[in-house]
């Protein structure tokens, strides 16, 4: 997102740029692009772990701080310090469709697009909490039926438990 914008941005918009981003493509290709945790804020629908990274990264090293500069300033902006060109590649319908969020959305203020979260169908207001936001309430408001809705989280849960099997034995790129 921040490559192709080419400028910082403020963290709150990045996230919530990557949420659009990421329910459009679960809605169309019945996958993610972060596969992040989502919650439900009193902001809207929000990217759980990215948060975290960005807000807490500053007091805890993690691989953001490779990449992406701290926030700073009172729009509390971002901005990308290098490429990730180990960390795997965006297919061309994946960065297809962030230009077009970025096309959609990229201009609006923050709290445009906080407007335009809390106006999303699977958004209800967590009254100051977190609320946990599974993929499920994510494909059925977005027009899903629940068979389909079924199909592509049973999908995407064996998925996970192949990733997970796999990840500590690597991928033999290190052999």
């Amino acid at each position: 997102m921040l490559k192709r914008d080419s400028s910082p941005m403020g963290y709150p918009k990045l996230i919530n740029l990557l949420y659009l981003a990421d329910r459009e493509a679960l809605l169309l290709f019945g996958r993610p692009i972060t596969t992040d945790c989502y919650v439900l804020t009193s902001l809207g629908p929000s990217l759980s772990q990215l948060t975290d990274l960005i807000t807490v990264s500053p007091f805890a090293p993690s691989i953001w701080e490779h990449y992406i500069s701290p926030f700073e300033g009172r729009n509390k902006q971002v901005s990308l310090l290098r490429e990730a060109s180990t960390l795997g590649e965006l297919s061309g319908a994946e960065k297809e469709l962030i230009d077009a969020i970025l096309s959609r959305y990229g201009r609006k203020s923050e709290a445009q697009l906080i407007e335009e979260l809390r106006a999303l169908p699977e958004w209800h207001d967590p009254q100051g909490t977190k609320i946990p936001l599974e993929y499920i309430d994510i494909l059925k408001a977005g027009g899903k039926t629940p068979s389909e809705a079924d199909a592509i989280v049973s999908e995407l849960e064996s998925l996970a438990a192949v990733i997970a099997f796999v990840e500590p034995y690597g991928s033999g790129a290190d052999a």
